[in-house]
């Protein structure tokens, strides 16, 4: 067992794709998520409200989910997948930071579907991606990892938002917390090119992109 999960570390350290993948996606999933956890005290504290408060908060950041299901849903290939991660991200942190300065209700339940959007499209992109171009031999170890990016790394950030939160109020930390996800967005743009590089010859073999698609400018991630 622990010969395997040394192969399944190297093989995910090594490969780019992967690599970037999960680290940006435990980036969001320790100082993006934890937003859900602080907004107990937000829906009390900043907006002055109640339970019904924090129902109509949540159920804000889950019709952006829905939509951003929706959206992945009705996609036809993972062609541009990687740009979907870019933007969702980037508008997960951006939407992290808007809301941090919201101070009334009707303006905080616009800005959390872009949240929980965001959030969705970041995470089921990366799970696409990951399970497309991993050999079939390492799936069940890269899944393993990739279960340990999000679920994993969550609790941890809940922990340390709460630290922080009790210093410097939770709507600073959420704060915070969008100001790396915009910056961890910003960064895999950059690695995009080098990326695609990696995960052409595997969508050439496995027929979802032909040469000559790439020839004439196809974006293979």
């Amino acid at each position: 067992m622990l010969q395997e999960l040394r192969a399944g570390l190297r093989y995910v350290t090594r490969f780019a794709p992967v690599r970037d993948s999960l680290l940006l996606l435990a980036l969001v999933a320790t100082m993006g998520m934890p937003y859900t956890v602080l907004m107990p005290a937000i829906a009390a504290t900043v907006l002055h409200g109640g339970p019904h408060t924090l129902g109509f908060l949540m159920t804000a950041a889950g019709v952006g989910a829905l939509a951003g299901a929706v959206y992945l849903a009705s996609r036809t290939s993972v062609l541009g997948l990687g740009r979907a991660i870019v933007v969702a991200t980037v508008t997960f942190g951006a939407a992290l930071v808007a809301f941090s300065f919201s101070r009334v209700l009707w303006l905080s339940l616009l800005l959390l579907p872009f949240v929980g959007g965001g959030m969705m499209v970041e995470m089921a992109a990366t799970n696409t991606i990951v399970q497309t171009i991993v050999a079939d031999e390492m799936r069940g170890r890269v899944m393993a990892f990739y279960a340990m990016a999000f679920l994993g790394t969550a609790p941890l950030g809940s922990l340390m938002a709460g630290l922080v939160a009790s210093h410097i109020g939770p709507m600073k930390t959420i704060m915070i917390g969008g100001v790396a996800c915009i910056i961890g967005g910003v960064i895999f743009a950059f690695r995009l090119p080098t990326l695609r590089a990696h995960v052409r010859p595997i969508y050439i073999e496995r027929g979802i992109l032909v040469a000559a698609e790439i020839d004439g400018g196809a974006k293979s991630l």
